[in-house]
């Protein structure tokens, strides 16, 4: 990353001046980041390839958010490894009415500072706000929810939310390219979630807005509420409002006729 590209993208975490690559200031980049860049699909069906490496970094920098093979395999591991860490890429199944699904379904960050920290940018709702020690078998508080880690089969590890499984972490080192199989069933099979369903979301500071379709919902503290756009106007100015992303064109929505 050079320098115009790492100041970009440190603009849009709100992070100025430099810093020791330790715990705190990981725990401060992962919540930034979770505020600021939203876990989005957007180009899926948009018919542009999901970017990974330098031309995912490129995206982000530039204002956009992504899928987690964007944020947690190229963006953030990039920036981290820019501000002196030494992120690992590691790959998890996703826990889907309590059974795993396939290996590399989500791809995820280590990171020692010394302690070994997994660091989510890319899960959306269920994800932590903050990092998670590693090594700690037990409860670990945060805003989110309440997180364990737990002993799985074959030296694996599986992350509870709530006392349900979320997430079995394979604990071996992955290159980017183990992942990109998998990356092209989400972009092209059509039973995959990302086909199905057209979502934009973000953490703000008291919950979650999140764009799914033309129906636009968020929640602060107790309160939840929901409204659906009726004009691609509305939609357009959502985007911008809530996400800080300028389309020149709407994504198809799933399931909505095409204009005629």
């Amino acid at each position: 990353m050079d320098s115009t590209v790492i100041g970009a993208y440190l603009d849009r975490l709100g992070i100025t001046g430099s810093r020791a690559p330790d715990a705190a200031f990981l725990r401060e980049l992962q919540e930034r980041h979770l505020l600021a860049i939203p876990f989005e699909n957007i180009d899926v069906h948009l018919g542009v390839p999901i970017r990974v490496g330098p031309a995912a970094v490129a995206k982000v920098a530039g204002g956009r958010g992504g899928t987690c093979r964007e944020l947690n395999g190229s963006a953030f591991p990039a920036l981290l490894t820019a501000l002196g860490y030494r992120p690992v890429l590691l790959g998890s199944q996703v826990f889907v009415d309590g059974t795993p699904n396939f290996p590399l379904a989500h791809t995820v960050i280590r990171v020692d500072c010394p302690d070994p920290w997994l660091v989510d940018v890319g899960f959306g709702r269920d994800a932590p706000r903050f990092p998670l020690r590693l090594d700690v078998r037990g409860p670990q508080a945060d805003p989110n929810g309440e997180y364990e880690f737990v002993d799985g089969p074959d030296g694996q590890v599986d992350l509870l939310r709530d006392a349900e499984p979320l997430l079995r972490v394979d604990p071996r080192p992955r290159a980017l390219a183990e992942f990109l199989p998998v990356l092209r069933w989400f972009e092209t099979a059509p039973e995959s979630p990302f086909r199905t369903s057209l979502f934009c979301t973000r953490l703000t500071e008291h919950g979650r807005v999140t764009l799914r379709g033309d129906r636009l919902s968020w929640t602060d503290g107790e309160h939840r509420d929901s409204v659906t756009l009726g004009s691609d106007a509305e939609i357009t100015a959502a985007y911008a409002e809530h996400f800080g992303i300028t389309l020149d064109r709407l994504p198809r929505i799933p399931d909505r006729p095409e204009d005629t």
